[in-house]
């Protein structure tokens, strides 16, 4: 039996509907970190350090699909809720046609600008060259990466998580089959790994895409619609604080990496690589959580069910703590055989990383809930909350970061 937004909701119905955003999550996390594995096994020191030099780059391009996705599902499920459905599947189709154009418009502008923000965080030589056959690849793509963000937050407004799942999970395939035989047996090095993730993320947002713009059995559907700046702008604030976070992380990142480069090298740069791929994998079970529950706590917020919205912040908040303290003790418990698949071909480079996550490990204490909270509030449309816990949670977490490598 379909698990509906306007349902009321257990700790095990919460569970069953969350799960496959979960897995989404992670799963998308996970193949991301193919890229990686392959490139630094296979290819060498310098492209792994490339890859993680310039990718943050690249999502702070494609952060528009994460405030579209979690703002605009906020606004279609806050609509729902009201009965407005005909309303929801415009504002729906109004997202998608404009962050595909977003997409085009700042694909182009990336690839243009690529060299010079490459060499002017540091990238020289060899390491630069990488950056950007690596990145031109994947901002060819950019309006697909864009879409594969964005329908991972509106499959589950649209009530099919599932279907999200596996699309996800065909996207994650492809990469990882396409990494092994493009990198591992091809021998393609940098420009298969990439070539790999943008077929993959081609897979991720032009499948919905094309789902959503035939008749379905979901909520939502692509459909004929008129510009509405109000709500354009309104998605925009409400997402902002998943925008600003995204971007905020990157930039960070990008400011470490430049730091790296000058006083620990290449090692530096790939050690701090290795700790964000893990990074991403432990985050995502919150994230995909968080993501999960909140067109429900839209949904609810529009019926006016406040009984219910107290309820889903109680058991999200008991959820929360027992997966913070469970990330914990896994982290501290992998980082070593984390690490060694990555660079345990380099002793030096090897003791980095260790150091490094296990130090950080101890965020994932309090990550969960601040991302919890933001998420919350961007679904009951409150952006300037959301932000406010968004940038709170990064300022804290760049610094605990900080210090693993000190």
């Amino acid at each position: 039996m379909n698990i509906q937004l306007s349902d009321k909701f257990d700790y095990k119905k919460l569970l069953r509907f969350t799960f496959p955003s979960v897995i989404m999550m992670v799963f998308t996390s996970v193949y991301g970190v193919v890229d990686g594995y392959f490139v630094s096994n296979f290819v060498g020191k310098t492209p792994f350090a490339a890859v993680n030099f310039i990718m943050p780059f690249l999502m702070i391009l494609g952060t528009v699909g994460f405030m579209f996705g979690t703002g605009g599902s906020a606004l279609i499920a806050i609509t729902m809720g009201t009965g407005d459905k005909e309303k929801a599947k415009r504002l729906f189709s109004l997202f998608i046609y404009v962050s595909i154009l977003c997409g085009i418009v700042i694909g182009v502008l990336g690839i243009l600008a690529l060299r010079s923000v490459a060499a002017l965080l540091g990238a020289e030589g060899e390491l630069l060259d990488n950056c950007v056959v690596y990145g031109r690849i994947i901002l060819a793509v950019l309006p697909a990466l864009i879409l594969q963000f964005e329908f991972q937050s509106f499959f589950i407004t649209a009530e099919k998580p599932k279907l999200g799942l596996a699309v996800t999970v065909a996207a994650g395939v492809t990469n990882m089959v396409l990494d092994a035989l493009f990198v591992g047996v091809f021998r393609w090095g940098l420009v298969g790994a990439a070539g790999a993730t943008a077929l993959s993320q081609s897979i991720g947002g032009l499948v919905p895409l094309i789902y959503f713009g035939r008749p379905n059995s979901s909520l939502l559907r692509l459909t004929r619609t008129k510009f509405d700046g109000k709500a354009i702008l309104k998605a925009c604030a409400n997402g902002s604080s998943e925008l600003m976070s995204n971007i905020s992380m990157s930039v960070v990142g990008m400011l470490y990496n430049g730091q790296l480069m000058r006083y620990a090298g290449e090692d530096g740069v790939a050690a701090y690589g290795v700790l964000m791929y893990v990074n991403l994998v432990f985050l995502a079970a919150f994230i995909g959580y968080s993501v999960g529950v909140a067109p429900v706590v839209g949904y609810h917020y529009g019926a006016g069910n406040h009984e219910e919205l107290k309820g889903l912040l109680k058991k999200s908040l008991v959820l929360i703590g027992i997966f913070s303290v469970s990330m914990l003790l896994l982290a501290e418990s992998l980082a070593r055989p984390l690490s060694l698949i990555f660079v345990g071909y380099d002793p030096a480079l090897l003791e980095l990383t260790l150091r490094g996550f296990l130090v950080y490990s101890f965020s994932f204490l309090f990550a969960g809930l601040a991302i919890y909270g933001s998420s919350f509030f961007t679904a009951l449309g409150n952006g300037l909350v959301s932000a406010l816990i968004s940038f709170l949670r990064t300022l804290v977490s760049r610094w605990l970061r900080c210090c693993s490598f000190l």
